[in-house]
């Protein structure tokens, strides 16, 4: 250890529905500090999701981030000059993290008119298990799964 680890900030729960999990996905939604500009995205896409399915909107975007959250992941390491990717099990932190990032990559690549929208209809993909970030936890599994026999060179 070179330096000490930073201090975890405590994070205040967001003033609707009182939720730590939403103040984080509305901090990694920011730009340029617009907090209330990020709030209203997100809570313009969740009332989105209600009128399109009748459903809770807090609820399925709990769903979808569940369902693109990974569970393992592949880690470069050289190896008698030889570069292998090893799979390695996540930490719950970096878990949501990587889930939170994906939905709002994607969402922001999606080809709806505003972000709300954009991103409402990444939360209905994600919770059908459908979609780009869906698709991505996918992919990182297949990649941890074809990689197995090297976990023996875990770190």
């Amino acid at each position: 250890m070179r330096k000490s680890k930073a201090k975890k900030r405590i994070l205040l729960p967001d003033p609707k529905f009182n939720d730590m999990l939403v103040t984080r996905f509305v901090n990694n939604l920011m730009y340029d500090g617009k907090k209330s500009t990020s709030y209203d995205i997100f809570y313009d896409a969740i009332d989105i999701i209600k009128k399109k399915t009748e459903q809770d909107g807090l609820e399925m975007f709990k769903k979808a981030l569940t369902n693109i959250t990974p569970a393992v992941e592949v880690r470069s390491r050289r190896v008698g000059g030889a570069t292998f990717q090893i799979p390695s099990e996540i930490r719950p932190e970096r878990k949501t993290s990587m889930g939170i990032k994906w939905m709002i990559l994607y969402a922001r690549k999606r080809n709806e008119k505003s972000m709300s929208a954009k991103l409402a209809g990444e939360i209905i993909a994600g919770a059908k298990e459908e979609g780009a970030a869906f698709k991505k936890k996918e992919d990182v599994h297949k990649m941890a799964e074809a990689n197995k026999a090297f976990s023996h060179f875990r770190f």
